[in-house]
């Protein structure tokens, strides 16, 4: 399931996104428009501050802007920044990887097997969507989705 968080983090890009090229949002702009707790979109947009997604200007015609083209930055990408691993199993995590207590081979594991096809596919959907397909969907799925569900 995607956090509080991650959605908020998905919401400011895309907003910042619109803004345009070169134009930067004040926090509290960001904040209204999305209904997002500033304290909260300070510490989100610092985390994407320091990971290379947005920069912040001071002073006059500050505030926050992308640092990449809405076109280079996926969803993938900013859940990963945001909430850490995906795996929806401690065996699939290729950053946290832990063996499950309760598992006796992991080459047989059905459970496993089901969930490494689901989260497969999630991955792909989402590091195959960026920042500029989200903002051009207005409601319709993303050409991966449509693969996927056929």
């Amino acid at each position: 399931m995607i956090s509080q968080k991650a959605k908020y983090a998905l919401r400011a890009l895309l907003e910042l996104a619109r803004a345009g090229e070169g134009e930067a949002l004040l926090i509290t702009d960001i904040a209204e428009r999305q209904r997002i707790p500033k304290k909260f979109l300070e510490q989100i947009l610092l985390d994407l501050k320091h990971r290379g997604l947005v920069h912040s200007r001071r002073g006059r015609g500050g505030g926050y802007g992308l640092l990449k083209d809405p076109r280079e930055i996926t969803l993938g990408q900013i859940m990963r920044i945001i909430d850490g691993p995906q795996a929806p199993l401690p065996c699939l995590s290729r950053m946290a990887y832990r063996r499950c207590d309760d598992c006796e081979d992991e080459t047989t594991c059905g459970i496993r097997r089901v969930f490494a096809e689901a989260y497969a596919a999630t991955a792909r959907v989402l590091d195959a969507t960026t920042l500029y397909d989200t903002l051009l969907a207005e409601g319709q799925p993303h050409d991966a989705v449509r693969a996927l569900v056929g």
